[in-house]
């Protein structure tokens, strides 16, 4: 008998043992799709696709791609009916913030960031003395009768445009304007296209845009592909559970993985443990990470980020005279300018003194190129020292008063808020508890209104289930009151995540490996500011037990916003992930369940 024939034969036994199963009543187990070995490489490199889904920015890209492709992540979506009012989600501006307890909490930040500056004397002596009347007067210089920028061209009336494409629409088409992504969370609200519905179909057009024009990949050919998506560590179960549902189900990729930003971070770095500081475009996100394990007593979420270094830069420049006067920040080419200005001119390096001059371009599409100079001082120093002294972004207000009850199941424990024990985050109030499609309060999320206010957002907790919840709701109490009067600035955070580390060895080592990703704290000098204040604020006891404390900012030279992106692409060629993937046939069988049994955390 052949080699072909065996194979046939002992075939065809396999199919009448599974017969005879099926008569029995007997329950397989869940058994991975077989891979042919020769394809274990394959799979593996070139045939996965990893997904990092920011606020702002979508990083995707093949795990054997050197960069991944950056797009805005942002969906312009044509009016079904004309004359239908636009809608566009903001970019910089932010609720709750026109308030007069805003206003004063924002003067107040200001003052102690000022006094912080003064405190250490400038290298030079100068006095930085303010430099308004002399930007007041600036007029711009036109470099070019044309900027050649150009509206983004829709004659031929695309239902959808996305990334720069829909940046670029011209305010006069009927296009409505979707960030799909807030804070971390699915952007649930009651405005026009934020149904949890459409917020996923906004997703999915987005993704599978980048994946078939940008990655070139056809959409018909990803049932050959397999995907890792990177979650926050604080994250809502059903908008996660959603997600995997429509890469597998409804875009068709045949396996996935879901594992979180900070222990991906951690791969991505080549670092074994770390205390992980994601500084985002909306939030910041701090969890201490061992072995590849994510410590859920350490977690915790601020809802800052660089969008309120940005927005807080703007009234600054405003404060100093910035000679762009039709600057607005409902304007999202003005947004761009300003996250571009904030880039070009912020720094926290208390060394460089005095007022200086500096210049920057603008080109807006069907207008002509301009040239303005502008004299700055503390100001670019001031609004990224926002992120150590938050009451400057003006968020933070009265937290009791504004606070509202727990949305949540009768008899739900609290590690159900958010899947992970962590409060729930969002600055917006009808993102919580139900508004728009029904997202908000699934699994019952936390409902802290405007007064996320206190900048805490989460806090992961070690709850065991057969704790009452009444128990769980008082303890949930006393940790949010920790934090009712203060705003928790960056280098507090960084303290305070550590210092919930179970023993010192572990904290030991938090101390020596500080890594900041993201692309919010990408300033000049921020690793020697931040190293500086962690050393002083450190606990006394443990300065004498840890050798070095390092902040680490460009592991490998990487950029940081690359980072985490990175450590999924590593997560896809370890020989431990293969027992993570979550195969289609498996989702449309089994469920969530697949993600309680296959996850590499606690679901």
């Amino acid at each position: 008998m052949t080699q072909a024939e065996r194979e046939q034969e002992n075939g065809k036994e396999r199919e009448k043992e599974k017969d005879k199963d099926q008569q029995r009543g007997v329950k397989r187990p869940i058994v991975p799709a077989s891979i042919p070995e020769s394809l274990q490489e394959q799979i593996q490199t070139n045939f996965v696709v990893v997904i990092h889904p920011g606020s702002r920015t979508l990083r995707m890209g093949r795990a054997t791609d050197t960069l991944p492709v950056s797009v805005p992540h942002v969906i312009a979506r044509r009016h079904k009916q004309s004359g239908q009012p636009r809608h566009e989600d903001p970019w910089l501006l932010r609720t709750g913030l026109n308030k007069p307890e805003s206003n004063e909490q924002r003067q107040n930040g200001l003052k102690m960031v000022e006094q912080a500056i003064w405190s250490k004397k400038m290298s030079s002596g100068l006095r930085r003395t303010p430099a308004r009347s002399y930007n007041r007067q600036v007029r711009p210089s036109v470099l070019d009768s044309s900027s050649r920028l150009k509206w983004t061209n829709t004659a031929q009336q695309p239902p959808y445009l996305v990334g720069d494409e829909a940046v670029y629409v011209s305010p006069s088409d009927s296009y409505d304007i979707h960030w799909p992504v807030l804070r971390g969370h699915l952007n649930v609200h009651p405005g026009p296209g934020g149904s949890l519905t459409a917020v996923l179909a906004d997703l999915e057009a987005i993704w599978g845009h980048v994946i078939n024009k940008q990655l070139e990949i056809p959409l018909r050919d990803l049932k050959y592909y397999r995907c890792i998506l990177l979650v926050p560590d604080i994250y809502n179960r059903q908008h996660i559970k959603e997600m995997v549902n429509m890469l597998l189900l409804n875009m068709g990729f045949s396996a996935i993985i879901v594992h979180q930003e900070s222990v991906c971070a951690t791969l991505g770095s080549g670092l074994s443990s770390a205390c992980v500081v994601d500084v985002g475009d909306q939030k910041t996100s701090l969890c201490c990470v061992e072995d590849g394990v994510s410590h859920r007593n350490s977690r915790l979420c601020l809802s800052y980020g660089g969008a309120d270094v940005t927005r807080t830069f703007f009234w600054l420049l405003q404060r100093a005279g910035f000679p762009y006067r039709e600057c607005q920040l409902g304007n999202r080419l003005d947004c761009q300018l300003l996250q571009q200005l904030k880039e070009l001119f912020c720094h926290l390096n208390q060394d460089i003194s005095g007022l200086q001059d500096h210049e920057f371009r603008m080109r807006f599409p069907e207008a002509p190129a301009l040239l303005y100079q502008i004299r700055l001082g503390d100001e670019k120093l001031q609004a990224p020292m926002g992120l150590f002294y938050p009451t400057t972004f003006g968020i933070s207000s009265k937290c009791s008063a504004d606070r509202k009850p727990l949305a949540r199941p009768a008899g739900a424990v609290d590690s159900e808020l958010t899947g992970q024990g962590g409060s729930a985050e969002s600055s917006d109030p009808h993102r919580l508890g139900g508004g728009g499609g029904g997202a908000g309060g699934s699994q019952g999320e936390m409902e802290l209104g405007p007064a996320q206010a206190e900048c805490l957002m989460g806090h992961g907790e070690a709850e065991e289930e057969q704790q009452q919840p009444s128990a769980l709701l008082s303890r949930k109490s006393a940790i949010m009151g920790q934090f009712e009067s203060k705003a928790l600035g960056l280098d507090k955070a960084i303290l305070h995540s550590i210092d919930c580390c179970a023993s010192d060895e572990t904290k030991r080592k938090m101390y020596s490996s500080i890594l900041v990703v993201g692309g919010g704290l990408m300033f000049q000098g921020a690793q020697e500011f931040l190293l500086h204040r962690i050393i002083n604020k450190m606990p006394p006891s443990f300065r004498r037990l840890v050798d070095n404390v390092e902040v680490i900012t460009r592991p490998k030279d990487m950029d940081p916003w690359l980072i985490s992106w990175k450590g999924g692409a590593v997560l896809a060629c370890l020989d431990t992930s293969q027992e993570m993937w979550i195969h289609q046939r498996e989702w449309q069988r089994f469920g969530v369940r697949m993600l309680r049994e296959r996850a590499a955390f606690v679901w």
